[in-house]
């Protein structure tokens, strides 16, 4: 029986410490899907179907690594593709008071998919989707060491003056 473990995030867009963090998680289970939000009320920069496809091209030569997007309860999602673990990173304690919440609200709908926190390789730490946007806007050259290739193009594409 293949160990699956779901991804979830908004991967707006994804970084370099995301894609780390799933290769990690891969020396533990045997799939990963990489679930992403629709993030309902949030106003992202890139469309859900931009991001899920920059998330099939970084993993494309990756079968143990399934990218799907989803709206509604995580639990849900993770029952439908045969998950038994969520995976979430932690960057830093600001990040623990939250996804301990969410673990635990997950816990009470159901106890059988547990959470696994992984801590961002060092290098990683201080990257987030939030800072890659925030420093794009001003200049999004600066970004290329922080997300792969094809993201940085996508982000080139939006914001280039050229």
């Amino acid at each position: 029986m293949n160990k699956i473990a779901i991804y979830p995030g908004t991967f707006d867009p994804i970084t370099n410490g995301h894609v780390d963090l799933i290769d990690r998680a891969l020396n533990i289970f045997d799939q990963i899907v990489v679930a992403v939000s629709t993030a309902y009320g949030k106003n992202t920069l890139f469309d859900i179907c931009t991001r899920e496809q920059m998330i099939k091209e970084v993993f494309k030569d990756n079968q143990r690594v399934k990218v799907v997007s989803f709206q509604g309860l995580l639990v849900d999602t993770a029952v439908k593709h045969n998950a038994c673990a969520i995976v979430r990173g932690l960057r830093a304690v600001s990040d623990f008071d939250y996804e301990f919440q969410m673990s635990s609200m997950n816990n009470k709908l159901n106890s059988d998919i547990q959470t696994i926190f992984l801590t961002p390789s060092e290098k990683f730490s201080c990257i987030s989707s939030t800072l890659i946007r925030a420093v794009a806007i001003h200049n999004y050259k600066r970004v290329d060491e922080f997300v792969p290739k094809c993201v940085f193009h996508e982000i080139k594409l939006k914001y280039s003056k050229d």
